[in-house]
């Protein structure tokens, strides 16, 4: 028999005074794929495409840095060391860091020519020192793309170069890299917010102008390819709330009539615009509602046969969601399971499923556990517990 518990509605009645329809907040883009992330939870609040594959020319260095950040977490690798510089990662063209061939570099330097310089060269020198050649290195990134629950990408190079063809990422896939590495690797990511870096007596610029465009954002990659167009992968915290912005296929036809050094300027002004303009409307339309703590009691599943009657339930952490403030009047939080749960019961049991939705909202689903065990009653209990359903049906939600 399956019962379905309405464990709560949390209405706010002054919320829907004089709206007859709720007014709810529109983010729109030009991009072609695009995704908001909520960075404590991974929730997705907002996306456009954002799990279609697409080309996602340097923005996929952030798998480069993620891999080459886990060797420095676990002590094969330190900031020190140095990397030699091969001819192939010397001859590899667009962005480039200028690292010259037959030349060591320092791990951390190679870090801020990534970064900062979308340096093509210093990721086939991280690729070489890391996997032995660049093919061992792309294994790896496709090992760690599972590990990490990628689901529509695929690796062909460690710098997004569209030479060879078939480097693809999702908008959603970039902001997991993004999330595991401002979640996991916090000690590095620093370096996504420095705003200019020096090599080879060549000073240049972090592209990632949402640093100036936007209080409060601190990372993390842009790229640009033909087939790409225009991209960004951007954080930003506001009151200590984290968002990922990740936006993908900025065109800007218009600008062709400039020369390629002007046009290059400009377009990389408009896409961190549009990055600050959409976290601008996130940070103003979203907001994160805590509805359970870390001793809530979320409600009572009835139990058969046991020696009480119903067993508390509880969730394994802290719950609170992030949705646009409109959608807060109408959220619904229930809880499902099958019913009545047959006992014994044992703590930490799994029992079912809290659900919270909302209009605009993609909503919430967490496993829901058993807070204290039930034992199951002796034979004579269970008969008892037997002519009692013959007579009035089995237990029920009160």
């Amino acid at each position: 028999m399956r019962f379905h518990r309405f464990a709560g509605v949390l209405v706010f009645v002054a919320a829907l005074i004089g709206l007859s329809a709720p007014a709810y907040a529109l983010i729109d883009t030009a991009a072609e794929h695009a995704v908001l992330m909520d960075a404590a939870t991974g929730q997705v609040l907002w996306q456009k495409d954002g799990d279609q594959p697409m080309p996602p020319a340097s923005m996929s260095k952030l798998m480069t840095l993620d891999i080459l950040f886990q060797y420095l977490k676990d002590g094969r690798v330190k900031p020190t060391d140095t990397f030699p510089v091969s001819e192939e990662a010397w001859r590899t063209g667009g962005s480039k860091m200028f690292v010259m061939v037959g030349h060591s570099v320092p791990v951390e330097d190679l870090i801020r020519g990534i970064i900062i310089q979308s340096g093509n060269d210093a990721c086939v020198v991280v690729a070489e020192a890391l996997g032995g050649t660049v093919q061992g290195f792309v294994k790896i990134m496709n090992e760690r793309a599972k590990a990490l629950g990628l689901q529509n990408s695929h690796f062909v190079n460690p710098n997004g170069l569209p030479d060879p063809p078939g480097q693809l990422m999702s908008a959603h896939d970039l902001a997991k890299v993004a999330r595991d590495i401002i979640v996991n690797d916090s000690q590095y990511y620093h370096y996504f917010g420095e705003r200019s870096f020096t090599w080879s007596g060549i000073t240049q610029p972090n592209r990632n102008t949402v640093l100036e465009d936007f209080p409060g954002a601190d990372g993390l990659k842009t790229g640009y390819t033909d087939a790409a167009g225009y991209g960004i992968v951007a954080s930003a915290v506001k009151d200590g709330h984290r968002f990922i912005l990740v936006l993908g296929g900025l065109r800007y036809p218009d600008l062709e009539k400039y020369p390629p050094a002007k046009k290059d300027w400009i377009a990389e002004r408009r896409r961190g615009e549009e990055a600050a303009r959409v976290l601008g409307v996130a940070f103003r339309e979203f907001r994160s509602y805590k509805l359970f703590g870390p001793d809530s009691i979320v409600g009572h599943a009835p139990v058969w046969q046991g020696s009480s009657s119903s067993v508390p339930l509880k969730l394994a952490a802290p719950l609170a969601v992030t949705m646009q403030v409109e959608s807060r009047a109408a959220m619904k939080v229930t809880l499902d399971y099958d019913g009545p749960v047959q006992a014994p019961v044992a703590a930490n049991q799994p029992i079912g499923t809290l659900h919270v939705t909302a209009p605009e909202f993609p909503g919430v689903e967490v496993p829901v556990y058993a807070a204290q065990p039930v034992s199951g009653v002796g034979f004579f209990g269970r008969i008892v517990a037997g002519l009692h359903a013959l007579l009035v049906g089995p237990p029920t939600v009160q």
